[in-house]
């Protein structure tokens, strides 16, 4: 049993195979955070908990005799409000009596096998018959709001999932004002916060800082989980580093608006709150009724590597859902940097049949095929071919191209509409448009009002009428502004507060539909590139266009930022032109195939522009590609050098889990005359065992490669790039 009750002491501890989260069901009946760590078994933890009078650190009155006994300093599962805990609250909640207190006492609680869900939210599932669920009931005894702490415990996978469902059990209205997913209270240390900032083509760039006597934010307010941030923090010891050290990971899967609150208090201890963002949040909570948090994914990790390691895994097993999680995804080629938005019939087919002719399997129609559509000023929400471009229309086009034995995919912004459109014409009140004010554009486009049924009904019957009648294959799910002036005829004026959090439902929900309607269609989530990088769309699409920067360079950092916590296989990534058509920086083929297949796969440029000798080697880099593909994407990731600090190389390695195949990548980005030699140390091998390099047939052990190192031969001339095998070929002999 992974879930473990002590009832004499209180006790509540969930364990892993490698961790230990504890908490205790104390004297006045609060619901104390005692542990979270390296796994110590069921000891009570509570020995390390030492209370005494803190000055202006108030009691609750139940506690008015006990100055040691406060909320202030007390560690929490879920942090009250107005009731003498001024440090990060969990929950903001408006009575009708126009108090905001809230405190929330022990009640029950329960365990049971499997993993709970969430109604409307995406959740981790059981993906084994290993994990199990505790929910622990609290209670405000004066306003009888209940609060359900949900834990989902995956043993194996070392993570712990935790949400919260808010009751309202009296018949007043509540106001709900702020509802964390996640509470975390470590007590002792010396702590860094790693997150991963960004913009729009240099998206999750990892910056670590110690944390400071005060509260930093990380957070979105674009309506979007963003470029500029994303939904996943680390907290690492000082001294952690890739191999050693502890690391906290709090990763929230959810695609809106979002906060993440780290608070280094008066006493040196640190508190994390996560969850959606309380800025214009409100939720009307009349009485029954229930609101559930987004989930928040927890992991403790010896070392950087190994939190990863935790979290490739927990998604790409227990998130991504279809029949691509774990399979082949098809090369493609993207239309997009090839043609812009001068897209015809004729023109279409060409790059079809060269891309077919590459060994390419995917064809992707990008933006420009739709109704009205010349620029990005016209034409979304009217999801039928423009006959002007395709006079035969797009099952017809779409025939020719499966019959030249490729897969057929497009692009769609569903959630977004033009003015200049029928659609907008028709439906002007079913965009985002606050009362008597102009809205901000973005790209010339506004925000469909998904919060609104006969929205996601239109959108859904749009969709399934172009992926049924044109036989897709694959669908490039696009949104490329941030949300603002929101407000909604459709609800009342108490209740605009609740339309970031109702737009994202209904982003999934019409996902759900979509993707239960067409299962054997691969979705790829997209916001301007890596602007919805998150959890949550992982649940729905299995992969992520992982920026708009197609510059093998740039990506380098891109790619090695994204690794902390999300797998390979969930990176989108494409061989583009060179020069590159974002940077004008001019790169070899050998090295943006080679940064490419660190990801997705694919290629997003023009053959008809291509030499004989380039072509034969795209042909080759997809066979390889097609090799390395399940080590690419299942194996482990190890990053072997910094790619945000200006070294002169990058280097980073994938091993499968039996270590018996690794594949070491290195690329140049600063040649130099006379240049240190580039040795490095590989990870993940079997030390007992010798290893071929395929590349020239050479033998060394693993303990040699992983202790000693391995020495790259020179590399020399603009952004050079080597990739090499190396295949287990048989154990050493104890004896030898």
């Amino acid at each position: 049993m992974s879930i473990v009750y002590d009832k004499s002491r209180g006790l509540l501890t969930l364990e892993t195979d490698a961790s230990t989260y504890q908490m205790r069901i104390e004297d006045h009946g609060y619901l104390e955070h005692l542990y979270y760590g390296p796994k110590v078994g069921v000891s009570d933890m509570s020995f390390m908990h030492r209370r005494y009078d803190r000055g202006f650190s108030g009691n609750p009155y139940a506690a008015k005799f006990e100055r040691a006994f406060s909320l202030d300093t007390l560690c929490q599962e879920y942090s009250s409000f107005g009731v003498g805990d001024y440090r990060i609250h969990s929950i903001g909640a408006l009575h009708s009596d126009g108090s905001r207190c809230a405190e929330f006492h022990y009640v029950s609680h329960e365990s049971k096998a499997g993993k709970y869900a969430l109604p409307g939210l995406p959740a981790a599932y059981d993906n084994g018959g290993e994990a199990e669920t505790l929910i622990v009931t609290l209670r405000d005894p004066i306003t009888k709001l209940t609060l359900r702490l949900y834990y989902g415990v995956f043993p194996r996978l070392d993570v712990i999932t935790r949400a919260a469902e808010l009751i309202n059990e009296g018949t007043e209205d509540v106001f709900l004002e702020k509802a964390a997913s996640v509470c975390l209270d470590i007590p002792f240390g010396s702590w860094d916060l790693l997150s991963f900032h960004g913009r729009h083509c240099m998206e999750r760039q990892p910056e670590r800082a110690a944390l400071s006597h005060a509260v930093q934010i990380v957070s979105s307010e674009r309506g979007m989980s963003s470029h500029q941030q994303n939904p996943f923090v680390i907290l690492c010891d000082r001294e952690a580093n890739e191999d050693h050290g502890d690391c906290f990971g709090l990763m929230l899967a959810y695609s809106g608006s979002f906060k993440a609150e780290i608070e280094l208090d008066q006493f040196d201890s640190v508190r994390v709150v996560m969850g959606i963002s309380d800025t214009q949040f409100r939720w009307k909570l009349a009485g029954g009724e229930h609101f559930f948090t987004p989930e928040a994914n927890l992991a403790f990790g010896d070392g950087l590597t190994r939190l990863s390691h935790i979290y490739h895994a927990f998604l790409r097993n227990n998130v991504c859902r279809g029949e691509y999680k774990l399979a082949h995804r098809p090369v493609l080629l993207n239309s997009w940097e090839a043609t812009y938005y001068a897209v015809n019939e004729n023109r279409i087919l060409a790059l079809a049949e060269q891309a077919a002719a590459l060994g390419v399997e995917l064809f992707v129609l990008d933006d420009g095929w739709f109704h009205g559509r010349r620029d990005d000023n016209a034409g979304l929400g009217d999801w039928f071919e423009d006959r002007d471009l395709f006079p035969h229309g797009l099952t017809h086009l779409a025939k020719k191209i499966l019959a030249m034995g490729l897969q057929f995919g497009i692009w769609v912004e569903p959630e977004m509409v033009s003015e200049a459109s029928e659609l907008y014409r028709a439906h002007p009140d079913w965009a985002f448009q606050a009362p008597g004010r102009a809205p901000m554009l973005g790209r010339n486009q506004l925000v469909l009002d998904l919060t609104r049924d006969e929205v996601r009904d239109y959108l859904f019957d749009a969709m399934a009428k172009l992926f049924r009648e044109n036989n897709i294959h694959y669908v490039k799910w696009d949104l490329n502004r941030s949300l603002s002036d929101l407000y909604s005829p459709a609800w009342e004026p108490g209740r605009q507060g609740e339309l970031g959090h109702r737009y994202v439902l209904g982003i999934y929900e019409l996902l759900e539909r979509l993707t239960a309607a067409f299962p054997h269609i691969l979705f790829e989530g997209c916001a301007g590139g890596g602007g919805r990088f998150d959890a949550g769309m992982l649940y729905y699409t299995p992969q992520i266009w992982c920026s708009d920067d197609t510059d093998a360079i740039e990506r380098l950092a891109i790619q090695y930022g994204t690794s902390f916590g999300y797998p390979a296989s969930a990176m989108g990534a494409h061989v583009s032109a060179s020069p590159n058509h974002q940077t004008g920086r001019s790169t070899p083929l050998n090295t943006r195939g080679i940064v490419a297949m660190s990801g997705t796969f694919g290629y997003e440029l023009d053959p008809g522009k291509l030499t004989e000798t380039e072509k034969q080697e795209i042909r080759a880099q997809i066979l390889r590609f097609r090799e390395d593909e399940m080590l690419v994407h299942g194996g482990r990731y190890y990053r072997l050098t910094d790619a945000s600090k200006q070294l002169p190389y990058v280097a980073w390695q994938f091993t499968s889990e039996d270590g018996s195949k690794s594949l070491l990548n290195v690329v140049g980005r600063h040649s130099q005359a006379n240049a240190p030699l580039i040795h490095l140390r590989l990870k993940g091998l079997d030390p007992k065992a010798v290893y071929e390099i395929a590349e020239d047939g050479s033998c060394l052990s693993g303990a040699a490669l992983m202790y000693g190192g391995y020495t790259l031969p020179l590399l020399t001339g603009d952004y050079p790039a080597i990739q090499l095998h190396f295949v287990r070929k048989q154990a050493i002999r104890e004896d030898a």
